[in-house]
């Protein structure tokens, strides 16, 4: 045995510090995001907080063209970027420069060519109303999204569901009514109603009820105390406040020590159930990207200016420090921040470019959802994205985290726009999860009741409609929308017989 030094050449990857800043950059929310650039601009003497009216053209003369027109091609979603120019004398980065641009992204397909000329500062945001989306108690609704998680609903009940869940405010009330959400999203009354019926059992118990009664009756639902008395006394509440024992006796149809008992149950209720997760601290939840229909049927998709960080680096500043006598720890200290803040520059400038590439590539393929409601949403998945726009699946995955869509049916979370798909037999075009579910629920409700189908009877009847779906996934299907199976269907049947 002896000891050698060899030399080899290889290749691997490597992490650097500018890579992973890159890429928490990319997952970090708009406010996130504003935190980070206010630190670095604190740590680097070289970066500066540009303000409106800052820059070139701010003193009144013609301001240089520094936009980028961008076009979709067939194959990758986004071409190359043209025409990109340098502001004199600084780095900029700044929103309005070409990755903050207006893309038609509507029924004409990949192969549209769209118009990717740059907005101005304000953009979009100036007609958009950040109190709408104002949530009073974002831990309530963090509870109740983590809830909605394990609810089994389709893909696009959860629609509704996280607009129903966003329309809940401090109290816990739900302070929309079905028919505006069911207009907002396309969908049916009936179909608004049953997940809200499904939200309502999360707890707190009470919670998104629409009145105080219909929140007293679910809690005292879930204690299994209500009965036709207390159900008197609650529609009677009024009564209660004026403490008219009298008249609530003769209502309820009980004596006045049973009564006295019910008033007692009353109390221990709690009419604001989400009082446990107030906060005095209001947030306002601001879109990352607006999508806009234009009157030819298509749809604008621009990113929101007001949420990104305009960042300088004074070139003018570097040459004057860098002109004076220093020893080498300066100017390694120089060197660095003048290569950080180039860097931050791009990296703010590729997470907005990313940014809406994905969006872009998410409102094409869910076209149909915006046109006609959550009943036409389609199976997609982060690779579908990912292939489209010729980038990673985790990417994709960071873009759709935290970064949120302003639309003209509401505000969404961009991963809500993902559903499951069910293949087709014979290798044709998948059927949306939601889709086949609707069926599977139509199949039921339409079969006779001296008839009633098995799930493998579901399954070949569904296999003729040219679904490819096995017997356990009908099962899930079924019992995610609250349906017995075909044994307790027939005694069922049965009984009422």
């Amino acid at each position: 045995m002896k000891q050698s030094l060899d030399m080899r050449q290889g290749q691997a990857l490597v992490m650097t510090p500018q890579l992973q800043q890159a890429i928490k950059l990319l997952q970090l929310s708009n406010q996130e995001l504003a935190e980070f650039v206010e630190a670095e601009i604190e740590r680097n003497p070289l970066l500066n907080k540009g303000e409106e009216g800052d820059g070139p053209g701010a003193d009144g003369g013609e301001e240089p063209k520094r936009r980028e027109q961008l076009s979709l091609d067939d194959s990758s979603g986004l071409g190359e970027a043209r025409d990109q120019l340098d502001a004199p004398g600084e780095d900029v980065y700044e929103p309005g420069t070409g990755s903050d641009a207006a893309m038609p992204a509507g029924a004409s397909g990949p192969s549209a060519k769209a118009d990717w000329s740059g907005i101005g500062g304000g953009g979009a945001g100036d007609d958009y109303d950040f109190a709408a989306n104002l949530s009073s108690d974002l831990s309530l609704h963090e509870h109740l999204h983590a809830q909605l998680n394990f609810a089994g609903l389709s893909d696009a009940d959860r629609l509704i569901a996280a607009r129903l869940i966003d329309e809940t405010d401090e109290a816990g009330y739900l302070r929309a009514s079905v028919e505006d959400v069911a207009e907002a999203l396309g969908a049916d009354v009936a179909n608004v109603e049953a997940v809200l019926e499904v939200c309502q059992g999360f707890e707190p118990t009470g919670v998104m009820a629409r009145t105080i009664p219909e929140c007293l009756a679910l809690q005292l639902k879930e204690r299994g105390r209500y009965d036709p008395a207390m159900e008197a006394m609650i529609e009677n509440l009024a009564l209660v406040a004026k403490h008219d024992l009298k008249t609530l006796s003769e209502l309820c149809g009980v004596g006045k020590e049973d009564l006295m008992d019910m008033m007692t149950e009353l109390r221990q209720l709690s009419p604001k159930p989400g009082a446990g997760f107030s906060s005095d601290t209001t947030v306002a939840v601001a879109p990352d990207v607006f999508v806009r229909e234009l009157p030819n049927g298509m749809f604008a998709v621009e990113l929101n200016s007001d949420t990104l960080p305009r960042v300088l680096m004074d070139k003018a500043y570097y040459a004057e420090v860098t002109a004076l006598p220093m020893r080498d720890k300066e100017k390694e200290f120089i060197s660095e921040c003048a290569a950080s803040a180039t860097w931050l520059i791009k990296s703010l400038d590729q997470r907005a470019r990313t940014i809406l590439k994905v969006a872009s590539e998410i409102v094409r393929q869910q076209d149909a959802f915006f046109a006609h409601g959550v009943a036409h949403l389609r199976p997609l998945n982060l690779k579908q994205v990912a292939d489209a726009i010729e980038m990673h699946e985790s990417t994709v995955s960071r873009v759709t985290t935290n970064k949120y869509m302003s639309t003209p049916r509401g505000l969404f979370e961009l991963k809500y726009f993902f559903s499951a798909a069910i293949p087709a037999t014979g290798g044709g075009e998948a059927h949306s999860a939601e889709a086949v579910r609707h069926r599977i629920k139509q199949l039921i409700e339409n079969e006779p009741a001296d008839d009633v189908l098995s799930d493998d009877q579901i399954v070949e009847i569904l296999t003729g409609y040219g679904i490819d779906i096995a017997r356990r996934t009908v099962a899930k299907y079924r019992e995610s929308l609250n349906i017995p199976s075909s044994v307790q269907r027939r005694r069922i049947n049965r009984a009422s017989a």
